[in-house]
């Protein structure tokens, strides 16, 4: 289990991550979604004890990850596949993996073929690996320790269909065991096809969070007010973390019903309120962090 509690990051006047709180269940795969800049990967990075929060936790097996004995036997983690050291062999990244998980060389010839690589491929130096044969191999690394939880940032990316679809059953029945998965990816349909729960992130924030079912149930509301600033702050008060729209209103995690009592009770006027749709998560996701994506000249320090 994966409990993320508070969780914020600052540098300077800017945050990173702007206190998010979700679990990850056992047997379950969750989502964690976002524009590129949202976040996703300065959590990650606390997560596993590579960045320190400013504030908050996050619990893995209900300890921080530097208390866990052994870390990479209870959590496999790959957070950039293309940092491996390209001199080595791939047998040799996965031997001082292993040795770091208290393994033996039968593990890592396991791990290789879990992963699809063979001995002539594992023997090659990492330099001369495609995107798609790194991924393979940094996964082998995150599995090779036989963990109960994973953490994965953009796993598929550089396989090819066929890498993608076997990816995709992997990890499908390491969660059917009984294990955690935590996948953040760019490409929304393979996340719609595996992913049990989603948390969607933006600016820092988490903009939306539930099972998949739920989510695409109901895809938000979008309402909008005269007032819209009193409107923004209720909704803030009331938890759903109001999205901005670029032509007026916001949209939020609740259920028309919800918005219309909450206006009610607030003495507010609502010029609109209705549901945004059930498009699939690629509409939903698009409609939740259309104005949290960041443009490509904005590089703030550890918000990728």
């Amino acid at each position: 289990m994966i409990q993320i509690e508070h969780l914020t990051k600052s540098y300077g006047t800017f945050t990173a991550v702007d206190d998010i709180t979700f679990t990850a269940r056992p047997g379950r795969v969750t989502g964690f979604l976002g524009p590129n800049g949202a976040g996703k990967s300065t959590a990650m990075r606390m997560m596993v004890g590579l960045t320190a929060p400013t504030s908050g936790r996050a619990l893995l097996l209900g300890r921080p990850y530097r208390d866990l004995p052994t870390p990479s036997r209870h959590v496999g983690v790959m957070l950039d596949a293309t940092a491996q050291h390209p001199g080595r062999t791939g047998r040799e990244v996965l031997t001082l993996a292993a040795m770091m998980a208290g393994r033996g060389r039968a593990d890592i010839d396991v791990a290789l073929q879990r992963v699809g690589l063979t001995n002539t491929e594992a023997g090659r130096r990492v330099g001369n690996y495609s995107l798609g044969m790194r991924q393979r191999l940094g996964l082998a690394g995150a599995l090779i320790g036989d963990p109960q939880v994973l953490i994965l940032d953009e796993p598929a990316n550089g396989l090819d269909p066929a890498g993608i679809r076997w990816m995709r059953g992997l990890l499908r029945e390491y969660a059917a065991a009984g294990g955690t998965v935590l996948l953040s990816s760019h490409l929304l349909h393979e996340v719609e096809q595996i992913a049990q729960d989603l948390v969607m992130i933006g600016r820092g924030r988490i903009v939306a969070q539930g099972t998949k079912e739920e989510l695409l149930a109901v895809g938000g509301t979008i309402v909008d007010s005269p007032d819209r600033d009193r409107l923004a702050a209720a909704l803030e008060a009331a938890g759903w973390a109001p999205t901005p729209r670029a032509d007026g209103g916001f949209v939020v995690a609740a259920t028309a019903g919800q918005v219309a009592q909450l206006a009610a009770g607030a003495q507010l006027l609502l010029t609109e309120v209705r549901a945004a749709g059930s498009g699939g998560l690629e509409e939903m996701f698009l409609q939740l962090t259309a104005d949290d994506a960041r443009d490509g000249c904005h590089s703030e320090r550890g918000a990728a």
